[in-house]
């Protein structure tokens, strides 16, 4: 049991060494800047020279206090977890842990799911589960083996902020990528010319070391950074975290990589939020709780409460047009509906519908 509990201690501390690292580099690089660059080599001079430090200053530090506050937060905002209610019953989980048989097991989760707002399943169609949580996994809860636990709409975990990057943070990780790349950008773009001094001899001897250095680490942040917050944007905008752009979530339907999206607009809103001046600072205003969330599917999921069907003149109800509602509030199915799903499910233990059923689907496109 101690080396065990030394072990855990020692992963625990070793996973702050890439955080550390960044930490230090970014005081150099305060350090750099300010005393040897501004103060010490551009100041000193002309009086236009030292007009040209505190603007420099300025921009400086606005660039480093929006790096430092939304870095701070990514590291340090805790990952959300389920809540309760995707919780076995006491009694029900000790009957889950006496069962022997998958599909007795898979049968104690239907019931035990039959009020809760799920959409996805695993790729055979069974309840998402979480055996060293024991809870049931909400719609892209997926569980972090760094974190030992089950993060809300886990994008990845993240070793360069020592934590999980999920629903409780990734507005915060996306700005901080962005103000990063700001700052490197900065850095770079004004170091440029005094490094070009530096191969011609005009700069004096003791600047020189930090500023070749100050210009090749900020170039190199800059492209290792540049790549990663471009993925990242393509991901907000297409309303995928990094698991689900590799494993795209399975539904009653089948996977569906863009079931989840919602338009350009709505997908940037589901991070963001819906007031604008609050998008570059790193507080959160990400719609919904992480449990449920809004989708557009690109086929017609039967067991959707939120399903409206439109009868049209000389059509069956099969061929009415289904509308599909986006409100992440609203259960997905009522209890009536979800009570017949499983009871269906565990008569026949299939999904599959009637081959000759047809189901229309009509798409509302976003302006």
């Amino acid at each position: 049991m101690a080396p065990t509990h030394v072990l855990r201690c020692c992963q625990r501390g070793l996973a702050w060494i890439p955080v550390i690292f960044i930490a230090l580099v970014v005081c150099w690089s305060y350090y750099a800047y300010v005393v040897e660059l501004c103060i010490l080599t551009i100041s000193i001079g002309e009086p236009i020279s030292l007009a040209k430090a505190v603007v420099y200053l300025i921009f400086f530090h606005l660039f480093f206090i929006m790096f430092v506050w939304s870095y701070w937060k990514t590291i340090f905002t805790k990952p959300a977890n389920p809540s309760k209610e995707f919780c076995l019953p006491k009694c029900e989980k000790e009957r889950y842990e006496k069962e022997e048989r998958p599909e007795s097991q898979q049968e104690i989760l239907w019931r035990a799911a039959s009020s809760l707002p799920l959409y996805t399943r695993t790729g055979a169609g069974a309840i998402r589960y979480c055996d060293r949580c024991q809870v049931i996994k909400p719609d892209r809860c997926h569980h972090c083996s760094a974190c030992d636990m089950c993060v809300l709409k886990m994008d990845h975990h993240c070793p360069w902020v020592n934590n999980c990057v999920g629903f409780s943070n990734y507005k915060f990780f996306i700005l901080f990528l962005a103000y990063s790349l700001l700052y490197c950008l900065f850095i770079a773009a004004t170091v440029l010319q005094y490094f070009i001094k530096f191969w011609t001899n005009e700069l004096h001897t003791h600047a020189k070391f930090h500023v070749l250095f100050l210009f090749f680490v900020a170039a190199m942040f800059c492209i290792s950074i540049l790549s990663l917050f471009s993925y990242h944007l393509w991901l907000v905008g297409k309303n995928r975290s990094t698991i689900e752009a590799f494993r795209a979530p399975v539904f009653r339907t089948g996977s569906d990589k863009n079931g989840f999206s919602l338009g350009f607009r709505k997908n940037i809103a589901q991070v963001f939020g819906d007031q604008k001046k609050y998008w570059l600072l790193p507080v959160f205003t990400s719609q919904g709780d992480g449990l449920t969330f809004p989708t557009k599917l690109v086929n017609a999921d039967p067991e959707q409460g939120t399903v409206t069907l439109h009868a049209e003149p000389n059509k069956s109800a099969a061929e009415a047009p289904v509308s599909l509602l986006n409100d992440s509030q609203n259960r997905l199915l009522s209890n009536d509906q979800h009570d017949n799903v499983i009871t269906d499910h565990l008569t026949n233990s299939t999904f599959k519908s009637d081959e000759n059923e047809t189901i229309t689907v009509s798409m509302e496109s976003e302006s």
